[in-house]
């Protein structure tokens, strides 16, 4: 069976986990589509920057609900860190400096 089509981000490809999710779920590969490259492109760092396996399924669940509730972009994220055409804000890094000292 091929793979059905996925918009990706700005600078992160859709990850096999978040894939799934998505095509599997008719109502949020719509609402996946209807975003921006750079709301994709967040909602997928937002997945991917987490370390516990767990932590990273919970969150892959969590955007095919949180598309579906009409959430655009992850709430509470800093935004993805990993894009090269803008410098990281200095709030964004006074954040991933406290991160760090933890």
């Amino acid at each position: 069976m091929p793979k059905k089509s996925l918009s990706s981000g700005t600078v992160h490809s859709v990850p096999s986990d978040l894939r799934k999710a998505l095509t599997s779920d008719s109502a949020a590969l719509a609402l996946w589509e209807d975003l921006t490259p750079l709301a994709r492109n967040e909602w997928i760092c937002w997945v991917t920057f987490v370390k516990k396996e767990e932590t990273r399924k919970e969150h892959v669940q969590r955007v095919v609900s949180e598309l579906k509730e009409g959430m655009r972009r992850p709430c509470c994220w800093i935004g993805c860190i990993h894009r090269k055409d803008k410098a990281v804000s200095p709030s964004v890094k006074g954040i991933l400096s406290k991160r760090s000292k933890k």
